[in-house]
């Protein structure tokens, strides 16, 4: 699997989760990020990743550091990669 789609999938089910955790669908989500709805199940999908401004954009919305959000999916992928 090549890096960067590994990485996007990884961050898209750190996303997905946080998410359900609050219980906020993606409509909303995208609304409260600034985002379209379709981007975000893209990001969710691992079809498209995010720049640092949408990043942060979404980590605000969801009451979640984007640093947390990253060094999450960072732990995951390295885990992976063992």
């Amino acid at each position: 699997m090549e890096r960067a789609a590994g990485i996007g999938l990884i961050f898209g089910r750190v996303l997905r989760r946080h998410r359900s955790e609050k219980n906020i669908s993606q409509e909303e989500l995208a609304f409260l990020a600034g985002v379209d709805r379709t981007f975000v199940s893209r990001l969710e999908r691992g079809i498209r990743q995010p720049t640092i401004t949408t990043m942060i954009g979404i980590g605000q919305a969801l009451g979640v550091p984007a640093a947390d959000l990253v060094r999450e999916t960072e732990e995951q992928y390295l885990d992976k990669a063992k």
